[in-house]
């Protein structure tokens, strides 16, 4: 049959009652569908089923139920795969559960559909680790107790605990105890076989039934009245009084329902072996009064509390509610404690009716001015005041912690938004807070720069429009280049003026003069030569003519042309530079100009040429005198407010950096007249038109007032109540500086004041009432007993117990159950003392010393009531009623302990608060400081005491160094280098060297180049012109060709050449020839024909006109000259133009532009980093490679596409910055050696750049004064008793006293007064509660019984190498058992075992450790991996065997059994063997002794062998002095280094024959020629060793 999944169920609703269908056909087993008759119909499937509708809210209603994962059970191997023999990690395994869809509800199971339409199953296995099994660990046996009888047979224990208990089915443990019998001797009489046991006390009851003590109490009533009525009624009034307020302290009261009963217990005799009954004469107490155990009981909870919070939190939006119960009823008797009192659960209240929460913010004070550190690269001693550095820095302010304000409005004014706020823990803070420090950057200023001096300018009148005065001055001018900051007053005067006489303000300039003409229309001969003139004024201006019709015209020059048989002469050449730039009356300025002969006049027929004198003229120039004026000024002074504005200059709160002018002012300075290299003159010598300004308009800026906070609230007190002075402080913060005549800051900023002692101290305490009388157990109860005729003996005592608070006022009991300490004891054992009791006051403190170490002190007590009457009372052997001792003698020595602390710096009575995070500034970080190391004080006991015993304050106090941080060091700067070109663009350098490394964290060097120097490349621009060559005028000719009448022909010109530094006025002083280029230097010297008379003479030839670009072959440039004198009748001049090709870089060049490399950032003079520019220049380079003058390529008007400046940026050196230390932590352990203090400090800003790196000590130590531990513990418990009975129940104490230590926990510590610990709360190892008594069993003779509990073992990891499997640890402990007789061994107990979970597991190995051989066995036993023997944790199939006995043994003699479990034979012997391997016989090997240096025998001995490791006694003096060979080893086969030192003798016999055959054989002579060639070398070696 086949089937169809389920469809969709038939169903409009969810939940149950669907119904799903499905198709259900016959198939064949091939697939075919065929007949339903084909098919068996029994077991045709259902095709419909009721079904569950799952809709989505379906999903709150149902859940998956998750069972709990089952055991570990190992996987099912194949048969091929093997189990591993040992155990190393675990094996795998598998666990499963039950996993079932439920509903919530009910718990009901559902389908599983329902529950996997929400969800997938959860998985029903997973993989699991079967750890190996860990076999019961036990420790090594005790030593034997004694025997348990003193005669007869009885029996002996030893016995062992358990350190680890098996796991993961290891083996289980094995007996703890073996016993053994023992007889000391037999019995003299009959042994005791009844022994008188008791036994446990009985639950504690009420004495009397309810009807009794209703009787009894109606009588005592009855009694009282009668009592009464004897009594006046002021008498009842006090009475009643009296016992109400007993009433009140009654134990019985509102909270105690403290009852008195009593117990019994039951006393039996018992025989060795069954128990028996037997008499006795005195019985023990069979009964004692007891409390009755109640538990607690309180009342049921109150009404939830309503869900309020003191503020609405919207980041916590929760609130607590909580509910109380009362206690009706403490426990007592030991009853079950008290349940919680109190229950919180968290609630959502109503936002709109809680207040918000008042929430805390970051504030800060205004930045501090920016401060600047220099570069290192920059440090330089002459640069000593760095006030004026400018460029990028740092600034901090101080970031403190306010009350958010919640209703400032949105729209407050700036200064209201200034306004100061309370500061408050920065605790309350809990954002980030602010930087308290950032960059900032400090404008550098700019110098004014100003250009050369022009030159002088014309003599002209003051003021042109008004010339009645004749004063004239002449005036030279500047201008300036560069603006600086804060405008033009700070730069130089820019004019200056020389009075001079007849002044004018225009006048004509000659611009050219025109050619010479001669007169009368001649061809040659004197002429004039007409000047073309311009107007212009006194700064060389053209204007328009008529402005100079008062000024003189120039007249024409006169001048000559040469006929042909005169002398002909060159053109006048310029006027020199004037000589000086003014006149006196040492000094006069002279300009001179030359020409020279160009031709020879024709004898007597032509104009003769001048002497040589006339070749030169000389002209007076810059006549006026030497003394200069110009205009002074001061600097411009303070802006104040102008009298005739009104003021509105008002105080405002506005942050460093705004530059806001509240009014217009003035400002003022002082002009006075300067004579140069004189100094202050009457004003009239300076010109009043140049004059400049004394007054100016200025901004005036805003008045700031400081701004300070109001005081933070004081520091909290300590809140413990004592008599401690204490101080609390108070602070306030600047957080805006006066500026601009505002209001100063206040002096005082912190105050404090001592701390007010509280009047009544927070807290909670138990206070105790009187002790109730001694209440006995009911006479009822006593009477049927022997022997208490009397009411006397132990007895129960009660108290009450109230709240109160620390003032003494009354408080509910259930602060004292949540503050206070553990509550006292209400009850403790009393005695009523029987007649013939003796009884005894307490013992009296002792008397006290008067000194250390001298006298006696005593104390007292005596006898009270009857006692003092009963004679055995006062036998004072018995009853001391005094006691004398020693006067204690305390001798205390004090010595160091612990490292020393970190070195400190004083702190200068820095107030610690906690209000403001301050940044570290300028704190001191070096220098001397401090080191402590705590002292310990020991008494004679060698207890550690109080420090103040030994007279110390606790402290060694040391000197100490901290080292100042040395910054690198370098050189100043060296000089700049010349230009690297002479012409155009180039760099100069300058350098500094390393001088001093950085050491103790000083600032790192810049990056140095591999000879520890630093560079500084700034561009440079050479002017091509800076150096010229100046040619003097020609020499006159020297003929070399002489015709004496003509003289004319070929004939040589000489002149001076010199290298001149060019200046603005033009060539000023000669130089080295080198600085000017050799390619341009002019011809010293040339050769020419010197004309004859009538020859034409022509000028010089003019400069070559430029050549078409770009250069080619096919053009030409050409030159001209003019003639200066006209040819003679037949006769011509010579060409007046020349041409010639242009070629390449001959004379006709290609220009382009060359780019440089940037240059190092450039910053202001005094930056020192920040942003700066870097440059490049252009260079014009000729197509010979040559740099020439940028001219050449502007001329062309080649394109400059490349930016010649850029910005950059100096990276600024940021030293760290750190916050001040914190305040010192407590001390890191209350009491001991190792407390310590701690200080912190944070990086505030970390290092940039070349800054001061942070230092690596970022916390401080220090010791904690030593104090000793004082802590409770537990003496020993005392030997279980039954009292008055030989076993049975009985009761072991123990005490509690206190103990001191130094807290290392390496002592245990010793005992000292109990009042040490008085401040202390009542606990031993944290648990208040103090046991110091519990019931015990004393085993009766011949018993069988348990042990005590073992303590804990030590925490013991389940790990395998180390690894944690991942099982957790546990710890165990067990209880052995202990027999007595032989007897009961068949009715003793099984031993006990209890194990738990631990934290903090150790992991320990196991390995088998064995000892040495004893002849045919050895000791083999585990060892745990901390040294202790322990039997199981090994392996037990890597056990090492402990017996090696031969089969056959070993009797033949000197043999032995080996290792091996063969037979051997001793040291000194070695093995004969039989043909089948059997030990035959062993013989003694023959020794060879070899003497050693100081053995003077030498005769050879056969001595036993030696074996080293066994060295045998030898005789006196002869040990270690002979060694022994060895030659067959324990086997008796030869050893290795035998065969070796065959094979070396071997070796050695053939080299030996070799040898001998080589020297003996007749060598063959060799050829001369050779012998030659090798003798040369054999002699100068020879002669060589001859001269050494």
């Amino acid at each position: 049959l086949t089937r169809f999944p389920w469809v969709f169920p038939v169903l409009y609703e969810c939940g149950p009652g669907g119904s799903q269908s499905r198709a259900v056909w016959c198939a064949h087993s091939e697939g075919w569908t065929t007949l339903h008759t084909n098919c068996d119909q029994a077991e045709r499937p259902d095709n419909q089923q009721s079904c569950f509708r799952v809709c989505d809210w379906h999903k709150e209603l149902y859940d998956w139920q998750l069972g709990a994962w089952n055991q570990c059970v190992p996987v099912m191997r194949s048969a091929r795969v093997q189990r591993p023999t040992t155990c190393t990690q675990g094996e795998e395994g598998i666990q499963t559960r039950e996993v079932g869809c439920v509903q919530k509800a009910k718990g009901e199971p559902a389908e599983d559909a329902i529950c996997e339409y929400f969800e997938p199953k959860p998985r029903l296995e997973q993989a699991c680790l079967i750890p190996c099994p860990q076999d019961c660990v036990v420790s090594e046996f005790s030593p034997w107790t004694p025997c348990s009888k003193t005669c007869g047979i009885g029996l002996q224990n030893r016995i062992r605990f358990v350190l680890a208990p098996p796991l993961f089915g290891g083996a289980a443990c094995p007996n703890l105890t073996e016993f053994q019998t023992c007889q000391l001797g037999p019995c003299q009489g009959e042994e005791s076989l009844y022994s008188l046991r008791v036994g446990p006390w009985g639950p504690c009851t009420v004495p009397l039934p309810r009807q009794t003590r209703q009787k009894l109490r109606e009588k005592v009533q009855e009694r009282l009245r009668e009592r009464g009525k004897a009594k006046d009624a002021e008498t009842r009034e006090l009475i009643k009084k009296k016992r109400n307020k007993n009433r009140q302290n009654r134990p019985g009261g509102k909270f105690w329902d403290l009852q008195t009963g009593f117990q019994t217990r039951e006393v039996t005799c018992v025989h060795k072996i069954a128990d028996f009954l037997c008499s006795q004469e005195t019985l023990p107490v069979t009964f004692q009064a007891c409390v009755i155990t109640k538990d607690c009981d309180v009342t049921e909870w109150s009404e939830w509390s309503a869900c309020t919070k003191e503020c609405y939190d919207p980041t916590s939006p929760k609130a607590v509610w909580t509910r109380t119960r009362k206690v009706t009823q403490f426990p007592v008797g030991g009853g079950i404690d008290c349940p919680e009192l109190e229950e919180k659960e968290p609630c959502t209240p109503q936002s709109d009716v809680v207040p918000p929460c008042i929430t805390y913010s970051w504030k800060t004070t205004e930045w501090t001015e920016c401060k600047v550190d220099m570069l290192l690269s920059q440090q330089d001693r002459r640069r000593g005041n760095h006030t004026g550095m400018c460029g990028g820095g740092t600034q901090t302010r101080e970031v403190y912690c306010v009350q958010a304000s919640t209703d400032t409005p949105s729209n407050l004014s700036p200064l209201r938004s200034k306004e100061a706020l309370r500061p408050v823990d920065s605790k309350l803070c809990l954002g980030i807070p602010p930087n308290t420090t950032q960059l900032c950057h400090i404008s550098c200023p700019v110098d004014c720069e100003v250009s050369s001096w022009r030159t002088w300018g014309p003599c002209t009148y003051e003021n042109c429009q008004d010339q009645v005065a004749k004063k004239g001055f002449k005036l030279r001018k500047r201008r300036i280049i560069n603006e600086p900051t804060g405008g033009t007053g700070n730069c130089p005067h820019l004019v200056e003026a020389i009075p001079c006489e007849d002044p004018s303000c225009y006048d004509w300039l000659v611009v050219k003069l025109e050619d010479c003409i001669p007169d009368n229309e001649e061809k040659c001969g004197p002429g004039i030569q007409i000047p073309q003139v311009q107007c212009v004024n006194s700064d060389g201006e053209h204007v328009d003519r008529q402005l100079c019709q008062d000024a003189i015209l120039p007249m024409p020059f006169i001048c000559e042309v040469p006929c042909p048989k005169d002398c002909a002469l060159s053109p006048w050449s310029s006027w020199s530079l004037c000589s000086h730039t003014c006149s006196g009356k040492n000094t006069e300025g002279k300009q001179t100009r030359t020409r020279s002969i160009l031709a020879y006049n024709a004898g007597e027929g032509g104009v003769q040429c001048p002497n040589i004198s006339a070749l030169q003229e000389v002209r007076r120039c810059n006549d006026h005198p030497c003394t200069v004026y110009h205009w002074q000024t001061g600097p411009w002074g303070q802006c104040i407010e102008d009298s005739f504005i009104p003021s509105t200059n008002t105080s405002v709160g506005r942050t460093r950096g705004d530059d806001v002018s509240c009014s217009v002012g003035m400002q003022t300075r002082k002009v006075i007249c300067v004579r140069v290299n004189v100094g202050q003159v009457p004003p009239k010598k300076c010109p009043e038109s140049v004059r400049p300004d004394t007054v100016r308009p200025c901004l005036l800026p805003c008045k700031r007032d400081c701004i300070v906070t109001p005081y933070s609230d004081w520091s909290p007190c300590p809140s413990t109540c004592g008599n401690t002075k204490k101080k609390q402080y108070r602070k306030r913060l600047i957080i805006q500086l006066p500026a601009n005549g505002g209001q100063d800051c206040p002096e005082v900023l912190t105050q404090e004041r001592d701390c007010e002692t509280p009047s009544v101290c927070e807290g909670y305490r138990w206070k105790t009432h009187k002790w109730r009388r001694c209440q006995l157990v009911p006479w009822s109860v006593r009477e049927g007993s022997p022997g208490n005729q009397e009411l006397c003996g132990l007895g129960l005592q009660v108290r009450a117990v109230s709240c109160r608070k620390q003032d003494g006022g009354q408080a509910d009991i259930e602060a004292c159950l949540k503050f206070a300490s553990s509550m006292p004891s209400l009850t403790q054992p009393c005695q009523v003392p029987c007649q013939e009791d003796c009884q005894l006051s307490s013992w009296s403190k002792f008397s006290s010393c008067t000194a250390d170490c001298v006298g006696v002190r005593t104390r007292k007590r005596m006898l009270v009531g009857r006692s003092r009457k009963h004679d055995q009372c006062k036998n004072n052997q018995l009853y001391p009623l005094s006691e004398t001792q020693y006067c204690p003698c305390n001798k205390y020595n004090a010595q160091p302990v612990g490292n020393w602390s970190d070195c400190i710096l004083s702190e200068g009575g820095r107030m610690e608060g906690q209000l403001g995070m301050k940044i570290q500034g300028d704190i001191k970080e070096c220098g001397q400081g401090y080191r402590y190391q705590a002292m310990v004080c020991y008494d004679q006991d060698n207890r550690i005491v109080e420090t103040s015993r030994c007279n110390s304050h606790g402290y060694i106090e040391e000197a100490c160094i901290i080292p100042c941080p040395s910054d690198c060091k370098l050189s100043e700067w060296s000089n700049w280098s010349r230009c690297s070109k002479s012409c155009g663009s180039g760099v100069k350098v300058r350098s500094k060297w390393l001088r001093e490394k950085p050491y103790n964290g000083g600032r790192p060097c810049p990056k140095l180049d591999h000879v520890n120097q630093v560079y500084e490349v700034v561009p440079c621009l050479s002017d091509c012109g800076q150096y010229v060559w100046v040619a003097e005028p020609w020499s006159v000719w020297k003929v070399s060709n002489v015709d004496l009448n003509d003289n004319c022909g070929e004939g040589v010109q000489t002149r001076n050449v010199k290298c001149m530094l060019n200046t603005i006025d033009g060539p000023s002083e000669q130089v080295e020839d080198y600085l000017c280029d050799p390619e341009e230097m002019p011809l010293g010297a040339r050769k020419s024909h010197l004309p004859c008379p009538e020859d034409c003479v022509l000028s010089d030839w003019g400069a070559w006109s430029p050549c078409p670009l770009p250069c080619s072959e096919n053009s030409t440039r050409e030159r001209s000259a003019y003639p200066l004198r006209q040819p003679g009748e037949k006769k011509e001049c010579p060409p007046t133009e020349e041409t010639e090709p242009c070629k390449l870089n001959r004379n006709c060049f290609h220009y382009t532009y060359n780019i440089t490399e940037w240059s190092t950032c450039q910053l202001s003079d005094k930056a020192v980093c920040g942003n700066g520019f870097k440059t490049r220049m252009l260079d014009c380079v000729r197509s010979d490679g040559k740099s020439v003058d940028l001219v050449f390529c502007k001329e062309l008007g080649l394109e400059r596409k490349w930016q010649m400046n850029a910005s950059c940026v100096v990276e600024c050196p940021v030293n760290c910055q750190l916050s001040d230390w914190s305040p010192w932590s407590g001390c890191s352990h209350t009491c001991g050696l190792a407390g310590k203090l701690w200080r912190r400090r944070t990086v505030i800003q970390a290092p940039q750049g070349d800054g001061r790196p942070c230092p690596s000590q970022m916390e401080q130590w220090k010791p904690c004064l030593v104090k000793p531990c004082y802590r409770w513990r537990y003496s020993a418990w005392s030997e279980c008793k039954s009292e008055g009975a030989r076993c049975g129940e009985g009761l072991r104490f123990r005490n509690v006293s206190c103990f001191v230590s130094d807290g290392s926990g390496r002592q245990d510590g010793s005992a000292v007064d109990d009042e040490l610990c008085g401040d202390l709360e009542p606990s031993v190892e944290g648990n208040t509660q103090i046991v110091l008594q519990e019931p015990c069993t004393v085993p009766c003779p011949g018993e069988c019984y348990l042990t005590d509990w073992t303590v804990w073992s030590s925490c013991q990891l389940s790990c395998i190498n180390g690894a944690d499997l991942g099982f957790g640890s546990v710890q165990v402990r067990s209880r052995a058992v202990v027999a007595q007789d032989p007897e009961n061994l068949l009715q003793c107990p099984e031993q006990e075992l209890e194990a738990r979970p631990c934290t903090d597991g150790e992991c320990f190995d196991y390995k088998w450790k064995s000892g040495p051989w004893r002849g045919s066995s050895r000791h083999v036993w585990c060892e745990r991996s901390d040294g202790l023997n322990v039997t199981g944790g090994c392996l037990t199939t890597a056990k090492p065997k402990a017996d090696r006995s031969c089969n056959p043994p070993c009797t033949k003699p000197q043999s032995l059994c080996t290792e091996a479990g063969v037979c051997g034979c001793e040291d000194g012997y070695t093995e004969v063997m039989t043909s089948d391997g059997l030990l035959d016989q062993c013989t003694v090997i023959p020794v060879l002794e070899i003497p050693t240096a100081g053995d003077n025998k030498a005769d050879v001995k056969t001595i036993r062998g030696f074996n080293p490791t066994q060295p045998a006694a030898s005789s006196p003096g002869r040990a270690g002095r002979t060694w022994f060979l060895q030659p067959f080893g324990p086997d008796g086969k030869l050893k290795t280094w035998v065969y070796g030192v065959a094979a070396g003798a071997f070796v050695l016999l053939v080299f030996i024959i070799s040898m001998t055959y080589l020297a003996c054989k007749k060598p063959k002579k060799p050829q001369r020629r050779q012998m030659n060639n090798r003798l040369k070398p054999l002699t100068l070696a020879y002669d060589g060793d001859a001269d050494m």
